[in-house]
């Protein structure tokens, strides 16, 4: 399924479904700093994120994160934040542990 046929199937609170598990939600020091600078909210790109807009990324390593959705394997996706700066979010394989 698409993006966009994923966008057009919103729940009922006006957010696309979930494609998967994001597990533990961690981040590192100067991802949090950098998204404060840009006065982004984290969960902003965690919803992007789980609901299969994976910002930045070509379409082979798009393509990638659709088999891995479906696999089970790691999921990536990199952000550029207001500010210029690029972000990327990665949710493990191992039994979708960990969102960094």
């Amino acid at each position: 399924m698409s993006r966009k046929e994923r966008e057009d199937t919103n729940s009922s609170e006006g957010q696309p479904d979930p494609l998967f598990s994001l597990g533990q939600i961690v981040a590192t020091p100067g991802a949090l700093q950098s998204m404060g600078e840009a006065g982004q909210d984290p969960s902003e790109l965690l919803t992007r994120h789980v609901s299969g807009d994976w910002g930045e990324l070509d379409e082979e390593d798009q393509k990638e994160n659709e088999r891995s959705v479906r696999e089970g394997f790691r999921i990536l996706s990199a952000y550029m934040l207001e500010t210029g700066v690029k972000v990327w979010v990665i949710t493990e394989a191992d039994v979708r542990h960990v969102t960094v």
